[in-house]
């Protein structure tokens, strides 16, 4: 039976002085095409009218998340999706592009965290990798935006199993779209991981300005016949 997510970690960062949590979580870190995702729910940890039956999205359906997507849309204070791209990865690592992505979500909802005097932004895992980009580039209406890492955040904690959510619908809708250009990946299905039918692709059709060239090297090298071989 899946965990039900709850806000005793929000209430703890209350405690010790947020007055606004925003969850944060990333989808699509291990895919070989398409964009990351990051995903930021921000929301007072006295907030009620939590959406029925929100769960981490891994642990959901494609169909449940649909279905829950308006309603995780409209709670909280306020809600935001950034991405960062394939060639953006290439350039600049995963790690540094989740942190890019994140920044450009949190900007998107800047104005709704104006007005609050303690906000954190609380990250699923153990690993702070926000922290340092907003020390080097500090929200402009919110220079003091704290950082808090939780092990399982996704699955226990509210306003990040919402940003899972979030992420994880528009990113997989962006994958459909990207489907319709180039079919023959079966992105409509896999939505950019390594499933056997795109690995087979990228080997017999070579790469898109979906993928993620870095990431490719060895799967295209798989590829290549070996000098002195038949053909």
């Amino acid at each position: 039976m899946a965990i039900e997510p709850t806000l005793d970690v929000e209430r703890e960062l209350a405690a010790v002085g947020a007055d606004l949590v925003i969850g944060c979580d990333e989808v699509g870190r291990g895919a070989l095409a398409g964009p990351v995702a990051v995903g930021v729910v921000a929301m007072h940890p006295d907030v009620g009218g939590i959406p029925l039956g929100l769960r981490d999205s891994k642990l959901l359906s494609e169909r449940r998340r649909e279905a829950m997507f308006d309603a995780v849309n409209e709670w909280g204070v306020a809600r935001a999706v950034g991405m960062a791209s394939a060639s953006e990865i290439d350039d600049l690592g995963i790690i540094a592009s989740l942190a890019l992505a994140a920044r450009r979500a949190l900007v998107m909802i800047e104005d709704s965290l104006a007005a609050s005097m303690a906000p954190v932004v609380l990250l699923d895992g153990s690993h702070d990798w926000l922290a340092p980009v907003l020390r080097a580039e500090p929200l402009a209406r919110v220079p003091r935006l704290g950082v808090a890492t939780r092990v399982k955040a996704d699955r226990d904690c509210v306003s990040v199993a919402a940003a899972s959510v979030l992420a994880k619908v528009v990113r997989d809708r962006l994958m459909v779209e990207a489907d319709g250009r180039h079919p023959e990946y079966g992105w409509a299905g896999n939505k950019g991981y390594g499933a056997p039918n795109h690995l087979a692709a990228i080997r017999s059709l070579g790469a898109t300005d979906q993928h993620r060239r870095t990431w490719l090297r060895s799967i295209q090298e798989q590829a290549q016949p070996v000098p002195g071989s038949a053909v």
